[in-house]
């Protein structure tokens, strides 16, 4: 912790990335962190770069030059590898410090470049979402938090939380929750964004919830190809990752499973999620990651897809003559 504050002293250009399609725990890191330096170290050029998508409401991302990725540190949150990285740019910097919570090992190789900056890893696979581990090191730092970031990072916390459902050790998340409303955050407001919704909204997830399929061991999956971008102007992330806990809550589903095509790939993007079975290594398997019981991969096919669920089923099997 004290090198990271040590690093972001010393350099006068920081920018700070995150994985590309971001949910609220990656963008909340980020511009979390970014607003907070701002605050802090007024003297300082601090950026945040990557695309975006729906989360706009919790700020924007900065234009930023190669130029002045040159004698910069880059700050990287709640990703480590390098192909899940928005804007592959963190080569140009000087030092490289990562903040992740992820169970994946670091790798910043870039296609056939290795990276040979310097990387300074922050990794707590302990806490249940990035903005935990960026709240408490500003906490820990003694700075001070503009309401803009407490705000992002608590919406972070509660999305990779799934509002405080997931992970083994809550009281700890509850403190930093609090430190965060007690300096600005607004809950209403990240609630009003992420759960109200439009009527055209929840009768597209009427429509997806109808798609819901059950294996022999009753994984619940859904098959989302191409031509759901015939019928509803979304993207990726909102029928992927929106529409997955469509499935949970349901007493004989205990691992249940979201594949849809991704337009910009040609590729099939996987979310897993299960209810107190640990599912991460299949995620691994196929070349993905992320926490025990909620992460994900992407896959060349829909044909793959069934193969990973024929491994779900042999992990449900194993249970159940455990």
């Amino acid at each position: 912790m004290k090198k990271i504050l040590e690093k972001i002293k010393k350099y006068n250009k920081i920018i700070i990335h995150r994985h590309s399609n971001p949910d609220l725990d990656a963008l909340g890191s980020q511009i979390g962190l970014r607003d907070t330096l701002r605050l802090n170290f007024p003297e300082k050029e601090i950026y945040a770069v990557g695309d975006m998508n729906r989360f706009t409401f919790l700020g924007d991302m900065d234009i930023v030059s190669d130029e002045k990725y040159q004698d910069a540190l880059c700050i990287i949150c709640d990703v480590a590898v390098s192909h899940m990285i928005s804007d592959y740019r963190y080569f140009l910097a000087h030092e490289i410090v990562v903040i992740d919570h992820h169970q994946n090992p670091i790798n910043l190789d870039y296609e056939d470049n290795k990276c040979e900056v310097e990387v300074y890893p922050y990794i707590r696979t302990d806490y249940a979402a990035a903005c935990a581990i960026v709240a408490d090191l500003i906490k820990d730092w003694n700075l001070q938090i503009p309401k803009s970031a407490a705000t992002a990072l608590y919406g972070g916390i509660v999305t990779d939380s799934g509002r405080f459902q997931y992970g083994s050790n809550l009281a700890p998340l509850f403190k930093t929750s609090a430190y965060l409303i007690e300096n600005g955050a607004d809950a209403q407001y990240i609630y009003i964004n992420l759960y109200v919704e439009t009527l055209e909204s929840r009768l597209m997830k009427n429509y997806f919830q109808g798609k819901m399929q059950l294996t022999e061991k009753n994984v619940a999956y859904m098959f989302n190809d191409k031509d759901v971008y015939d019928l509803y102007d979304v993207d990726t992330f909102t029928v992927s990752r929106g529409m997955v806990n469509l499935m949970a809550g349901i007493d004989v589903v205990k691992i249940w499973c979201n594949f849809t095509y991704d337009k910009t790939s040609g590729k099939v993007i996987c979310e897993f999620r299960s209810r107190d079975i640990v599912i991460v290594d299949i995620a691994k398997k196929y070349g993905g990651g992320g926490h025990a019981f909620a992460c994900g991969a992407t896959i060349n096919s829909f044909d793959e897809a069934k193969l990973v669920l024929e491994d779900f089923n042999k992990l449900l099997e194993e249970k159940e003559n455990v």
